[in-house]
């Protein structure tokens, strides 16, 4: 993990990454997974993003795992989320009665931690990582995770001839070798167009794709 690259977005604010609204997406296809409420859910480098919102608001009991103490800071601010800070093992945590932000690397969760999580949510993880990255990332999380943990994975893919990410292109067939030897890889729709931020469609990405999958841990 790339620890300076992502402290210094946050530092200088060049997050065109965050969204201020929940994704559609989530919105959309998370009640699918048939996830009860007061499961615990697992989003791996969550920024401040607000779907970490909005699951609490269904029921479940948010674990966000985030490198920037900024980003875990402004979360809560901007939410005006009461919360407490306690140094726990790898991570300095933020904590509140359904959302809890953890700041450290996803690389520093052990597999106990992994196991607690009944789901999980990425959005924004798998495509910030370089390809081979991904991979270490994937085999990390996916075996800790117990029997059964569900997972909502979208993904991003575009012509990598226009510019290199982040964020990463991620087909089909990366989500099926990264993910197939772990879990059972549903794709449960996708969306095509151009992409949502100006900067990206600065670089001419007119035309991407949005993959969205199930993961199931065997």
């Amino acid at each position: 993990m790339d620890r300076e690259f992502w402290h210094a977005r946050w530092s200088n604010d060049d997050i065109g990454f965050h969204q201020d609204e929940v994704h559609p997406v989530l919105v959309d296809h998370w009640p699918a997974l048939g996830l009860k409420a007061g499961s615990r859910i697992l989003v791996p480098l969550a920024g401040k993003s607000l779907d970490m919102r909005w699951l609490a608001d269904q029921g479940y009991r948010v674990t966000g795992i985030e490198l920037s103490e900024k980003a875990a800071e402004a979360f809560f601010k901007e939410q005006n989320i009461a919360y407490t800070r306690k140094k726990r093992g790898a991570f300095d945590c933020f904590t509140s009665p359904n959302i809890e932000i953890r700041v450290g690397d996803i690389f520093d969760m052990t597999p106990a931690e992994l196991t607690r999580f009944e789901g999980f949510y990425d959005r924004a993880a798998l495509i910030a990582l370089p390809d081979g990255l991904r991979e270490d990332y994937v085999a990390h999380l996916m075996p800790g995770l117990r029997r059964g943990a569900t997972g909502l994975l979208i993904t991003f893919s575009y012509d990598e001839a226009l510019m290199e990410g982040p964020p990463f292109s991620v087909t089909d067939e990366d989500v099926g070798g990264l993910y197939g030897r772990y879990a059972h890889v549903d794709l449960m729709a996708e969306r095509r167009g151009p992409a949502k931020s100006a900067a990206l469609r600065d670089k001419g990405l007119t035309d991407v794709r949005d993959g969205i999958y199930r993961i199931v841990r065997r």
